[in-house]
């Protein structure tokens, strides 16, 4: 197993210092997400950059393989629309959907109060970039014990411009995409529309999705900006359920049997929105206050039963900052809170052939959460010393036959990190965190119908080191984290004997993990890029399962990258992407197969037309993207398409 591994890690770590030819110097790499712009090669904790250019380089219809290449990340996409996301194992306690991990939108969360993010509504061409803050940051950002994802909808500024993306491919997929952008003096409106609708690979797999943002910013006075960010989406896509092992290789393309018969399916309209101000007082003091809010409506018509939700979220964040970037030592200080609540009304009918029966069970159902927080740095010239923390208060209140109130006793999160630069583009990190993480509405109260009062927020303790390479220059990029996560009250996903779902404290998880994560250039034509994740994570105090590997995580994962510029202003891009076996019961005693997949695209572009042409599964692996843990009946795999196609053109007006 080890010779398949050590190949592209090590032409990671010695590439860049085999290039020696010079390159123009590139602008500085910033983040934004620790309230304030800070260079990367400083930032004392393992965060990744998801650029637009990273983004533009995949087919564009899904955000899946983009997300993929960054380690730590595992993305998955059991049928076109039906996302689910981890970092750091969170897919634990994940059956569908995001658990775990706070995700933003510019200073807006798109996590409720609920611990639900809806991250399937985004088209992928509104999303312009991404920040990825890996392990526990709840001392910024609240609950969480996997991380933060900070997803950029701005373009950089213009003039003005039209951008048409026409997308077409196998299993009827069809996308389109229209930008526009426009620049009067200190104002800037950004419009994007998108349609996106797919047949499926599998049989009840069908997607369709509408989807309209608009991004406003206007800075009415030097230092003061007012940002207006909303999205509304109408989306449905079927879901066609888990197959045995026989089934799946006798016929990758077929749904379950039930999952057709009761025509399984999620139907989702949400309108999100929220007004960011930023006050620059003076160099010294700067203001940023959110407010936002959102209504959702949900449908799912299941195996089981059919499930109605109608969610409302309300809420803001505020913080303040001080600094003396003046001085020989630059001292930041930083105090705010952020506060939400999301109220969701829940029915459950039965199910006839897709349509709403008997009603049997409906609840009202409030989750709240706010949390205050400070932080402070001290940089001088080579580190960085910073200290934040949080204190969380979260409950829930449900009405079922009485009024009943959860309340969890508040928690503190905090973090210490400290960075130094060992070189000009050479930096050594250590950070030590607490995560916490309370159980989600959708984990109280599952799909038995049955509230689950006892169960516990998970927490534990993150010890991680990492080196950064990064020379201003661009020619190479080496990153590398270390890291050791010790988790109590560990929440997991069962099912009872009628195939009902409920969560479970299960004793605690040991996560050791290595991420680590390169690029070079060679000459100035060819980009390489190399991700690698080892992840040792094993079940503690967990009844008969103590000292298995967790479910759902593989031990590795590489994705590598090439990106060529050929003459004719054509360039290829090629992903070579291998994930390792994964356990997908507690008892280890079943696993998903290792699998290599290979995409590949060639564009043509001139000054306002691009023409892309594609591959994906190009070797026509068989594997499942999004198996079903702890699967009942041993359903647990949802193939994957085999070798599939697409086209693209886009416009600039």
């Amino acid at each position: 197993m080890r010779n398949k591994f050590h190949i592209p890690v090590c032409l990671l770590l010695l590439l860049p210092f085999a290039v020696h030819a010079q390159r123009d110097t590139l602008p500085e790499v910033v983040v934004r997400s620790y309230l304030s712009k800070e260079s990367l090669i400083r930032i004392p904790t393992a965060t990744s950059i998801l650029s637009g250019t990273q983004l533009q380089q995949q087919q564009g219809y899904s955000l899946v393989p983009a997300f993929n290449t960054v380690p730590g990340i595992r993305m998955e996409e059991r049928s076109p629309g039906s996302y689910r996301l981890s970092m750091r194992g969170s897919l634990l306690r994940s059956p569908f959907g995001i658990r775990n991990i706070k995700i933003y939108m510019d200073e807006i969360p798109l996590t409720d109060a609920g611990g639900n993010a809806y991250l399937n509504l985004l088209d992928p061409g509104a999303v312009t970039d991404a920040e990825v803050l890996k392990g526990p940051d709840g001392s910024l950002f609240g609950a969480n014990s996997g991380g933060v994802i900070r997803l950029g909808v701005f373009n950089p500024p213009q003039d003005s411009s039209l951008r048409i993306r026409l997308q077409g491919g196998s299993y009827g997929l069809f996308h389109s995409s229209a930008g526009y952008s426009k620049q009067l003096d200190n104002y800037r409106l950004q419009l994007f529309m998108g349609y996106q609708r797919a047949d499926g690979y599998r049989q009840n797999s069908a997607l369709k999705r509408i989807y309209a943002q608009t991004a406003q910013q206007w800075e009415y006075r030097p230092g003061y900006n007012l940002k207006l960010l909303a999205f509304y989406t109408d989306m449905a896509y079927r879901t066609p359920g888990g197959l045995t092992l026989d089934q799946s290789n006798a016929n990758p393309r077929a749904a379950r049997v039930q999952s057709l018969t009761q025509k399984a399916a999620i139907y989702n309209r949400t309108f999100q929105g929220g007004l960011v101000h930023e006050a620059q007082f003076s160099a010294r003091w700067k203001h940023t206050i959110a407010v936002f809010g959102a209504n959702t409506h949900f449908e799912n018509p299941f195996i089981t039963n059919y499930e109605a939700r109608d969610e409302n979220t309300a809420g803001f964040r505020t913080f303040l900052e001080w600094q003396n970037a003046d001085r020989p030592f630059r001292l930041k200080f930083n105090v705010g809170m952020e506060w939400q609540q999301t109220g969701s009304d829940i029915a459950n009918y039965g199910n006839r052939q897709g349509v709403r029966d008997t009603l049997q069970v409906r609840d009202d159902i409030h989750a709240g959460q706010h949390f205050y927080f400070a932080r402070f740095s001290v940089q001088s010239a080579r580190s960085l010393l910073e200290g934040a923390a949080s204190v969380n208060y979260y409950h829930f209140v449900f009405d079922r036959n009485g009024r009943t109130r959860v309340e969890f006793s508040p928690v503190l999160m905090p973090r210490l990190s400290y960075s130094y630069k060992l070189e000009n583009d050479l930096s050594l990190r250590i950070t030590v965190s607490r995560g916490y993480s309370p159980p989600a509405v959708a984990e109280v109260r599952a799909s038995n119908n049955v509230f689950n009062t006892s169960l516990r927020p998970e927490t534990g303790w993150n010890y991680e080191t990492g080196l950064r390479l990064l020379p201003r220059t661009g020619r190479y990029m080496l990153d590398v984290a270390l890291f050791h996560y010790r988790m109590q009250n560990a929440i997991v996903r069962k099912l009872d004997a009628q195939g009902e779902e409920f969560f479970d404290n299960a004793g605690g998880t040991k996560q050791t993990g290595l991420e680590v994560q390169g690029l070079v250039w060679l000459g100035h034509k060819v980009e390489v890029r190399t991700a690698y994740t080892l992840s040792i994570f094993k079940f503690e105090n967990y009844k008969d399962f103590s000292g298995n590997k967790m479910t759902g995580v593989p031990q590795h994962v590489v994705v590598s990258s090439v990106l060529w510029h050929l003459p004719y202003a054509f360039s290829l891009f090629a992903q070579h992407n291998f994930t390792g076996s994964i356990p997908l019961d507690d008892a280890n005693s079943v696993y998903a197969k290792s699998y290599h997949l290979v995409q590949g695209k060639i564009s043509w572009q001139r000054s306002r037309i691009t023409l892309q042409g594609g591959v994906d599964n190009i070797l026509n692996v068989r594997y499942s993207l999004g198996n079903d843990l702890n699967a009942l009946g041993g359903r647990y795999f949802n193939p994957a398409p085999g070798r599939n196609y697409f086209a693209t053109v886009l416009f600039r007006i």
